[in-house]
This record gives C-alpha cells, sequence and structure tokens, in this order.
C-alpha cells in the first residue's frame, strides 16, 4: 500500500519530463531498505548461533524507526494538486504547482493548473462508474454491462496494469530470489559463502536501479522493458545452462565449481538487469496512466496484478524446480522473450506525456499501440488546449 502511494504522490507532483526519474529513486531507496534488512537478518544469526530470540525480535523492532521517523514528517508533505482539484480545493492545488514548479516557471505551472482542471471536467462527464467492478467490467461489451467509461477505455488500463504486473513475476525475478542460496550453493560455496554472496547481490540490486534514474525518462518505458528483457532472458537462459553442466559433472569437483560459479555470475547480471528496467516500470505505468477520479483504484487493481503473479509463481516454483530442476530458468528466459511483443503491440508510451495527455492517448477503441497513438495524435491536433 505504501509502495503505491509513494509512487502515485512522485507522478503527481513531478514533471512529466522527469516523472519516471523520482519514482526510480524511491525504488533505489526501496531495495537500499531491502538491503539493509538482509544484513540486518544475516548479522543477528550469529547470535548465540541462531537461536537466539534476538534473531527475530531485533530485525521486527528495527523496522519501527523508520516508521515513527515518516510518521512525524508525512503531515508536512504537501497535497497532490491533482486531487485538490478533484475536491474542489482550486486555489491550494495552484499554490503548490506554483510552489512545485518554481516561481520563474509560473506561467508553466498556470498552464498545468488549467490542464489538470480541463481534463478533471471531462473525466467527470465521460466516467460514470468508478467501482472496482465498474473499473474490471468495463472491458466486456456493452450489452452485457461493459463500457460504461466511454473512450477512457478504463476496463483496458486495468488489464494493462495487471499483466504487466503478472510478467513483472515471471520473467524470473521470484526464481531468483527464492532459490539464490541454492543456485550459489552449487558452485561449490557453503552455507554461509552463499548467504553472503546473496547479501552482495542485494547490494547490485540496489545500485542497478540507478541506471533507471539517469535512463527511464531518456529513452522512455518501452524501451526500457525491452532491451531489460533481452539482458535478462539470455541471463536466465545462460544460467540454467551452466546449472545443468553443474549437475552433469558430479564427480569433477574443478568443472563443477567452475560452471556453478559461472551460473552464479548470470544471477547477478539478471538481478541488475531487473533493477535497472523491470522493476520500476510496472509500478510506475499504472500511476500515470489512469485518470485522477480513479488513479488510486487503478494503482489497487495493479497491486491485485502483482499479487495474483507473485502468488502464482511461489505455489508453482517448488513443484517446477523439483520435476523440471534448472529448466525452471529456460521458462523464465523464455517469458522475458514472450513480453517483448507483447510491450510492443498493447502498451503505449507514457514517457514525456502529461498525466492529463493519458485519457488522449487510451482513446482509440482498438487495443493496439499503433492505434493509440494515431488517435493520440488526432486528437492533440484537433483540441490543442487539452
Amino acid at each position: 500500500m505504501s509502495r503505491r502511494s509513494s509512487s502515485s504522490k512522485a507522478t503527481e507532483t513531478a514533471s512529466h519530463t522527469s516523472r519516471g526519474q523520482f519514482v526510480a529513486i524511491e525504488f533505489t531507496l526501496n531495495i537500499f531498505g531491502v538491503v539493509v534488512a538482509y544484513w540486518l537478518g544475516f548479522g543477528c544469526s550469529f547470535v548465540d548461533d541462531g537461536f537466539s530470540p534476538f534473531v527475530w525480535r531485533f530485525p521486527i523492532a528495527f523496522q519501527i524507526l523508520p516508521l515513527l521517523f515518516l510518521l512525524a514528517i508525512v503531515f508536512f508533505f504537501p497535497e497532490s494538486p491533482r486531487w485538490l482539484v478533484k475536491v474542489g480545493r482550486e486555489a491550494e492545488a495552484r499554490y503548490i504547482l506554483g510552489r512545485l514548479r518554481g516561481e520563474d516557471e509560473y506561467g508553466l505551472a498556470e498552464t498545468e493548473f488549467q490542464d489538470i482542471r480541463n481534463i478533471a471536467e471531462l473525466e467527470k462527464k465521460s466516467g460514470k462508474s468508478n467501482s472496482y467492478f465498474h473499473m474490471f467490467w468495463d472491458i466486456m461489451p456493452k450489452r452485457i454491462g461493459g463500457g460504461s467509461s466511454g473512450n477512457l477505455h478504463i476496463g483496458r488500463r486495468v488489464q494493462l496494469v495487471i499483466w504487466l504486473q503478472i510478467l513483472q513475476e515471471w520473467i524470473g525475478i521470484a526464481g531468483v530470489t527464492i532459490y539464490a542460496n541454492d543456485i550459489f550453493s552449487q558452485a561449490g560455496y557453503s552455507v554461509f559463502k552463499s548467504r553472503w554472496i546473496a547479501g552482495i547481490n542485494d547490494i547490485f540490486y540496489m545500485f542497478s536501479t540507478l541506471i533507471a534514474v539517469f535512463t527511464l525518462d531518456r529513452l522512455g518505458r518501452r524501451v526500457t522493458l525491452y532491451w531489460g528483457n533481452v539482458v535478462m532472458g539470455i541471463s536466465m537462459f545462460l544460467s540454467g545452462g551452466f546449472s545443468a553442466l553443474a549437475q552433469q559433472n558430479p564427480d569433477n569437483e574443478s568443472k563443477r565449481a567452475s560452471y556453478g560459479a559461472a551460473g552464479a555470475a548470470f544471477t547477478f547480471v539478471f538481478t541488475a538487469g531487473f533493477g535497472a528496467t523491470w522493476l520500476t516500470v510496472p509500478w510506475l505505468y499504472p500511476a500515470e496512466i489512469f485518470p485522477l477520479q480513479v488513479r488510486a483504484k487503478g494503482n489497487a487493481w495493479g497491486v491485485a496484478g502483482w499479487s495474483i503473479g507473485n502468488g502464482w509463481t511461489t505455489l508453482l516454483l517448488p513443484i517446477m524446480f523439483k520435476n523440471i530442476a534448472e529448466k525452471t530458468f529456460y521458462v523464465f528466459g523464455a517469458c522475458n522473450f514472450i513480453s517483448i511483443p507483447i510491450v510492443w503491440a498493447f502498451y503505449p508510451e507514457s514517457n514525456q506525456r502529461t498525466l492529463e495527455e493519458m485519457d488522449l492517448l487510451f482513446a482509440a477503441d482498438s487495443p493496439f499501440n499503433w492505434a493509440a497513438e494515431k488517435e493520440f495524435a488526432r486528437l492533440k491536433a484537433e483540441n490543442p488546449d487539452l
């Protein structure tokens, strides 16, 4: 819930030219917290050889400190200008936009404010129902109760964010996260060494998110997903291949260790590729594409997709590793390359477009990206004030 709220907050307050950068910074800090939690747990595991209640009590208690700090400062955060317009507090929205954009850019802030107000009025007229059920069912034909959002096509957006989150889990991050220690142990590393190497992998993961900070708004969401799929897909196939070679040489310790180390190395490459690309975009995209009236609920549908993908993989991974072993990585590799045409065909580019322009981007009746771009160009030409 906090991740979704912070993503929405960042997208609604940042300029459209740096929206991705701000959300990527958020994820760098998020993974920094993961790194601190991992190494804290690793260090506590040595207390009384891991049999003391301190091993689990202290890490849980430690998390209360940043929560108390956040609770103390959250009351000083400004409200989202878009939410203020939605509830009729336009004077506050105009003031906050002026402060966020800077005094030298007040003219731009005023223009942005007028865009927000115009789109908010348009959304009120176009959307008939904002319930979770109507948002989901909106994808269905009108004769059976769908299509209630009209040209906003809320149901299509719901499907896009759900499946993007499911794809995020099936490209392999769940398998690498859960089975990292097993992968490292195949290289002949001890349990202790496997654990601290997994911790080093988390540190690489954190620094890889900085790549998104500097590239996400330059390359765009679609290109970021493409190159991430290529890097991760190749890494998964090679990691699985080297793991298979390691298992085929049980009596040759040197070869087994070499192949296992190569498989472990590509695990690092995969994690870095994920942190630089697919970690951020599936959480950023829902916060960008939904209309103001249903943005919070649209983000919630993204969480639902993540829960489905995460639960699905968590239940199936033990069965897959038990029955097809390292070939599970081939499945993940294939999912990466399958994701590329899916993103190309169905996911319009949201980069360098204001949140108010998203309604124009999804106005086309066709679900395909090229139709969306064509309709967007036509509507922008006909409605320059939107």
